[in-house]
């Protein structure tokens, strides 16, 4: 079988690409910055007969869809078309994951895959670095070495010791020649990568990734904000809505019962407030009934001591009197 040329492997990559944007209506976008191609075959082995992973050269990724969106258009299908919202989201070392399962089982798979890597110099720091101290099998000859690093060490039988432990490399920060070099020398791999999803295409819809771990309650609260938000910004400036209805009534209630109160015009509402006002503490004796309740039980504790006093007293006058009429 005759090689295809790089024009045929790029109509087969379009054609492949086309075929999953009409098979799956759910597409992840991954990042894989400095990730191995050990973790992503790993992926694709997790994923198998849930998921299809698709890389590739960003601008042909870029132009098979917008010929797609093209001809969902001319088509008529206009929520595949929205798949377009995804093209800024293209640069860089992305991939994309089509699926029709849950998006968040999905993602958790996708990520769960890390790959311990060296420091390379001139690379950023994804997290802190630390060397603990201790012994780190280098050679005393080697102690100039930590020395430029402002490193406290000694020598212990015949191998150079850390003092303490040291800070080296910091968040952000980009690792130098001399950190890099150290951390090879003690066979330290200080960080870890793993495919991370940035943005979800759902059905239509395109949203960031961290939405995903978003549970009804979370749902239920920025809800709730909104609708506070809304109820806020019309109550200002003077326009009802169904946020805002709630409180007009409330506040005409108010208004209401502050007016029969200031007047003699009287309505059920407003009855039991002008009482209160008349007579404040006629409505004390409605907590007297839970007082009561809780003192009942430690009165009957003081009382039964006595009752059994008065019974031994009872007693001792029987013992007497059996004595006296011995005597007689």
């Amino acid at each position: 079988m005759a090689e295809l040329t790089k024009k045929q492997k790029k109509q087969v990559y379009s054609k492949n690409l086309v075929q999953l944007l009409q098979q799956y209506n759910k597409i992840l976008l991954v990042t894989v910055d400095n990730v191995g191609a050990f973790s992503i075959q790993k992926t694709r082995q997790a994923l198998r007969g849930k998921a299809t992973l698709l890389f590739g050269k960003n601008t042909l990724i870029r132009k098979t869809i917008r010929d797609y969106v093209d001809k969902c258009i001319e088509s008529g299908e206009n929520e595949a078309a929205r798949i377009e919202n995804l093209l800024s989201s293209i640069k860089g070392n992305v991939g994309l994951v089509f699926t029709n399962e849950d998006l968040l089982a999905t993602k958790d798979v996708i990520e769960s895959f890390k790959q311990k890597a060296p420091a390379k110099v001139g690379q950023i720091a994804p997290n802190d670095v630390f060397v603990e101290a201790g012994p780190t099998g280098l050679e005393p000859t080697q102690t100039s070495f930590l020395q430029a690093l402002n490193i406290g060490s000694k020598i212990v039988k015949g191998q150079i010791e850390i003092v303490s432990r040291v800070h080296l490399i910091k968040t952000g920060d980009k690792v130098g020649q001399s950190e890099a070099a150290l951390l090879d020398k003690l066979n330290i791999l200080p960080f870890s990568y793993a495919s991370q999803v940035k943005t979800v295409f759902d059905s239509g819809f395109v949203y960031p990734s961290s939405l995903l771990s978003l549970g009804p309650n979370d749902v239920l609260q920025q809800l709730a904000k909104g609708i506070q938000r809304l109820a806020c910004i019309s109550l200002q400036v003077g326009f009802p809505t169904l946020a805002s209805v709630p409180h007009l009534i409330s506040k005409a209630y108010r208004n209401l019962v502050a007016i029969s109160v200031e007047t003699e015009y009287t309505f059920e509402g407003s009855a039991k407030v002008k009482e209160f006002l008349k007579d404040p503490s006629a409505f004390i004796v409605e907590t007297q009934p839970i007082e009561t309740q809780t003192t009942a039980p430690q009165e009957t504790k003081v009382i039964a001591p006595v009752e059994e006093e008065k019974k031994v007293e009872e007693e001792d006058e029987e013992v007497g009197n059996l004595f006296e009429d011995d005597d007689d």
